[in-house]
């Protein structure tokens, strides 16, 4: 299991995918892009969303926390290029909710309301922010086989 899928089961078993059903798209925000699928709770590993492309380039290199950090940019700017991101997972995926996770999640109030504007999927801040990782690791963990 990768991290993003850790953060994501977490996410759903304790925080803003919790007793969600449809499609529920994980997204860390970070050094990268992680994600992770899930579909009525039950998740779909290994995705790697953030190696799509937009615009000729693959996404976490075009929007991720570590490019908006090297490019100065703004929330403002970042939020848009994020979106535009989200715009082309949407009809993809088909979700009934996306999660904003990694390391950016702490920032939610700076960056969440603006994409919320420019999509059509509801988005919600990861409730367990960057300790989702580490909590969906420990909870497999411990998981009888």
């Amino acid at each position: 299991m990768n991290d993003a899928d850790a953060a994501g089961y977490a996410e759903m078993r304790f925080g803003a995918g919790r007793d969600k059903k449809g499609v529920v798209l994980m997204l860390t925000f970070g050094t990268g892009i992680g994600s992770a699928l899930f579909c009525d709770g039950v998740l779909i590993p290994n995705t790697e969303f953030g190696h799509l492309k937009i615009r000729g380039k693959i996404a976490e290199r075009r929007a991720s926390e570590r490019v908006r950090e090297e490019e100065d940019l703004s929330f403002k700017k970042w939020s848009k290029r994020v979106s535009e991101y989200l715009a082309d997972l949407e009809p993809l995926l088909s979700p009934e909710l996306f999660i904003v996770g990694g390391g950016i999640s702490k920032k939610a109030d700076k960056f969440l309301p603006r994409l919320a504007a420019m999509t059509k999927v509801p988005i919600e801040a990861a409730i367990l922010q960057n300790n989702a990782g580490i909590i969906g690791a420990a909870c497999l963990a411990k998981k009888p086989s």
